[in-house]
């Protein structure tokens, strides 16, 4: 599990085709105190550590099966060396749970439509899946590429968020433009409420 507080900002080193993908991520966490098998966010997609490295800097590599690309961005844009990816270890216990809980489990992938200047924040508009659209409420939560953030609007399948200049400086929000894909994961709770209100219509 984890909040969708972003902790490290992580740059693809290499990637390799090996029946699944396999990625190398440079990262600034201590890698002495990550064990093989710990699960990591990356830009929201929950991934084993599968090897780790501090040559030349510290590293964790992650296997990524064919059903996660074809259900993440990484389908959409692919993953190359030199990407930006918002990385955050999974949430112990007695840990701050500063976002919302988040399961690393992406639900689909929403478009970038519009993006905006208001002030020093920067307003973002997504097209979402219509069959997740649903789930996306007013004041409701959604994780981002892993990134815990609050629902402005919605109306139909689009929806707004609103990114303060902190938010952008410590994740890689700064990098997104429109058109880009982004990994979508829905609010349990939402889930959880929808699926209720179905069976009180039934």
């Amino acid at each position: 599990m984890f909040t969708g507080i972003i902790t490290d900002i992580g740059k693809i080193l290499e990637v390799e085709e090996r029946g699944d993908l396999r990625a190398r991520i440079g990262t600034s966490y201590d890698v002495s105190g990550i064990d093989i098998g710990a699960s990591i966010a990356c830009d929201g997609v929950c991934l084993t550590v599968v090897a780790l490295g501090t040559s030349p800097q510290n590293w964790f590599d992650v296997d990524i099966s064919a059903e996660t690309v074809s259900k993440t961005a990484i389908g959409k844009q692919g993953w190359a060396a030199g990407k930006r990816l918002n990385l955050e270890r999974s949430l112990k216990v007695g840990d701050e749970l500063g976002g919302h809980i988040v399961s690393g489990h992406v639900d689909g992938v929403a478009e970038v439509i519009a993006m905006t200047r208001e002030g020093d924040s920067t307003r973002v508009s997504f097209r979402a899946p219509e069959a997740l659209a649903r789930f996306i409420a007013p004041k409701g939560s959604v994780a981002l590429n892993g990134t815990s953030l609050t629902v402005n609007e919605v109306e139909g399948t689009t929806f707004g968020i609103n990114l303060i200049p902190h938010t952008q400086e410590v994740t890689t929000w700064g990098d997104v433009a429109v058109g880009d894909w982004i990994n979508l994961e829905i609010d349990t709770l939402a889930r959880y409420v929808a699926r209720m209100r179905e069976f009180d219509a039934a």
